[in-house]
């Protein structure tokens, strides 16, 4: 077929396209009613939909737009509803198009028309999720939910929506970006929350393709509560509802390829990013396109294929070139740094890194910084750059600390938001009761002319009645404050091995009497434990943990304290114990824990831990430290236990340091320092494998 023909073909059907949709706005608009004024609405989400991953087959859609609103208006069916839905749909398109200036003009003008006012702000935190402000944006969604929930109340969803009184997708838009928020931050509880009540508007709504989202963004929410079968129920639901959809379809298949990725399993990674890329290529969606090649450079990364994984960038870069994308870039970043590392071109990963330090700046994305920050580490400790490794890893460990700290907190928030609601179902039971027992009060004083002795009789019976209401809510007040004694012990409790956690030991060392930590130190780390996550599973590495916490808490003495200090790392906290002690101490958890292989489902698994101790004030110069810098320094001789081949403990026997700035510097670059010798290790070897 000749270019012309080809063009002229085209042509036609952009034509026919245009003259079916305004067919079809004529319709919608024909005599303006909710259900009219949602088949208008439907139209215009399905052209920005198709806009917004910039697809070769709807070219023109501002101009396709402008004839729609211009047929409405000349038939004077634009309505107000009609005219925030034209608005809306536009300032969407300019988003699309890059042209956010416009967009806001939008978002200002929708704010100003009475009923409407929520899309202001829904439109400012669309703007602000492509720019990778993801609080930002978090910030601007919940205003406009908190006008839109008004509309849309629970349990009658459907009706609001068909009285055109809830404005699904947009209430659904801002549940999606909060909930965005709350995933990267680690509060997977509350996102979890979130994503439900998204997932209740849009199968309200009759929405597939978001109903699709909602599920696929669950499955990755339980994926990160290691809810194994869960994530793979919603997964499989969410392909199931996609069908039939290409765009949709081709979202999941990212989030699909991107969890196979976090659980190891290549083959389903690369077959996932496999029919992705062939519905994106299928579509013409470059967006779709630049995101699964961003993916497949992390499959390339991980089956150690630099070269090829840097040649897989072109559609990802070619897309950063039309338009700017935060959030497909830092990611892209990341990965082109790994590749660069593996192929020992440090100056030019360095470059990659510096640009990625720019785009994390003000993010609040920790869950992916976290995983970045590791692929870094693990890629710089490979390549034998022991201080950037040592940087990096230091880096995760205070992120991951952040992680775990905020998991908890949305934890304690929906235990709250329980029991709160708990009291208030009491405090209304007592309400009821009083106010029943009111109404008696006055109905016996209506009688009191007529019936004397029934008046003592029925006010000792009302006396009875408030007795019984005072020891009830006696006893409620009671229930609720041992409630919340045990909700405050269960936060200090790790739920999984039920240790004393990190808050926990925070109580404790704010408990001291002296600012100056003083005691030993021991931090634990499980070697090699990613490997038993990947080749057994996370449910065997639970099986693990347990075990080396169980065998951990039998090691030490009796008044030392065992903390779970985060994924696999443990803290022991020595008091009053001798440097004698403490390095015999230290033999009996390497021997205690690789003693005896772990009994599991797939057989006795070998576990060794590295080990890292020291006693506080550090000798000789015995300058007194903050409980933070002395886990620093436990933390300084693990890595120098894991660099040197792990299963071993090294101890801190000596820091030469006449003054704290000298001590400073030499926690600023340890390694050096322990080659100067102006810090002395004592090595302690575990048993040898059998």
């Amino acid at each position: 077929m000749s270019r012309v023909r080809r063009l002229r073909l085209s042509c036609l059907w952009v034509l026919l396209g245009w003259s079916l949709g305004l067919a079809q706005v004529q319709a919608a608009t024909a005599s303006p009613g909710p259900a009219q004024a949602e088949a208008l609405a439907a139209r215009l989400d399905l052209l920005v939909r198709q806009e917004q991953g910039q697809t070769d087959q709807q070219p023109g859609s501002l101009k396709t737009l402008q004839a729609w609103r211009q047929t409405a208006a000349t038939d004077g069916v634009l309505d107000d509803r009609a005219r925030a839905d034209f608005d809306l749909a536009e300032a969407r398109l300019l988003l699309a198009q890059g042209n956010s200036e416009a967009a806001l003009r939008l978002a200002d003008r929708l704010a100003a028309q009475p009923g409407f006012q929520a899309l202001s702000p829904l439109l400012r935190a669309e703007q602000a999720a492509r720019q990778g402000r993801l609080q930002a944006a978090a910030d601007w969604a919940g205003q406009a939910w908190l006008i839109l929930e008004a509309g849309c109340p629970e349990g009658s969803l459907k009706t609001a929506i068909e009285q055109d009184r809830c404005d699904y997708r947009s209430a659904w838009s801002a549940l999606r970006l909060l909930a965005r928020q709350r995933t990267a931050e680690g509060a997977y509880s509350l996102a979890e929350v979130q994503l439900r009540s998204a997932l209740e508007l849009a199968q309200a709504g009759a929405d597939p393709e978001r109903s699709a989202l909602s599920m696929a963004s669950l499955a990755q929410v339980h994926q990160s509560l290691s809810q194994t079968e869960q994530s793979r129920r919603w997964l499989t639901l969410a392909l199931q509802t996609a069908q039939g959809d290409a765009q949709t379809l081709g979202q999941i298949k990212v989030i699909e390829a991107t969890m196979a990725a976090r659980n190891s399993d290549l083959g389903a990674q690369r077959q996932a990013l496999d029919e992705g890329l062939q519905i994106a290529r299928s579509t013409g969606n470059r967006r779709l396109l630049a995101q699964l090649h961003v993916g497949l450079i992390d499959f390339y990364m991980q089956q150690k294929q630099p070269l090829r994984a840097l040649q897989a960038a072109g559609p990802a870069l070619d897309w950063l070139a039309r338009q700017p994308d935060a959030r497909i870039e830092r990611a892209l970043r990341n990965n082109l740094a790994v590749a660069r590392i593996q192929l020992r071109q440090f100056e030019r990963a360095r470059q990659e890194l510096a640009r990625l330090r720019e785009l994390n700046q003000g993010h609040t994305e920790l869950v992916e910084q976290s995983v970045e920050l590791r692929e870094q580490g693990e890629a710089w400790a490979e390549a034998g750059q022991t201080r950037e490794a040592i940087l990096t890893y230091h880096a995760e460990r205070k992120l991951n600390a952040q992680l775990t700290a905020r998991h908890r907190e949305s934890s304690l928030q929906q235990l709250k938001l329980k029991y709160d609601s708990e009291r208030k179902q009491r405090d209304l039971a007592l309400l009821v009761s009083k106010q029943a027992l009111v109404d008696r009060q006055l109905s016996n004083r209506q009688l009191a002319s007529q019936v004397g002795y029934a008046v003592a009789a029925l006010l000792g019976l009302s006396l009875l009645l408030g007795a019984v209401m005072v020891r009830r809510v006696h006893l409620a007040n009671k229930r609720l404050k041992a409630n919340e004694l045990l909700l405050r012990a269960q936060s200090e409790r790790d739920p999984l091995t039920d240790l004393a956690n990190r808050r926990h030991f925070l109580a404790v060392m704010n408990q001291q009497a002296q600012p100056a930590f003083n005691g030993a130190l021991l931090m634990v780390d499980i070697d090699h434990f990613k490997h038993v996550n990947d080749e057994h599973g996370h449910g065997i590495g639970d099986v693990v943990i347990c075990e080396v916490a169980r065998r951990l808490s039998h090691a030490v003495r009796q008044n030392d304290l065992v903390v779970r200090w985060g994924g696999e790392e443990f803290l022991v906290f020595a008091a009053d114990v001798s440097a004698e002690q403490l390095c015999a101490l230290a033999e009996r958890i390497l021997h205690s824990v690789a003693g005896t292989p772990v009994t599991t489902t797939d057989g006795p698994l070998r576990i060794t831990v590295s080990l890292g101790f020291a006693r506080f004030p550090l000798p000789p110069s015995e300058l007194l430290l903050h409980w933070e810098q002395a886990v620093n320094w436990a933390d300084m001789a693990l890595y120098s236990a894991k660099s040197r081949g792990r299963n071993r403990a090294m101890g801190i026997e000596t820091v030469h340091a006449p003054d704290a700035e000298a001590l400073a510097a030499i926690a600023a670059d340890f390694d050096a320092a322990c080659s100067s010798e102006r810090v002395s290790l004592k090595q302690i070897l575990g048993p040898s494998g059998t």
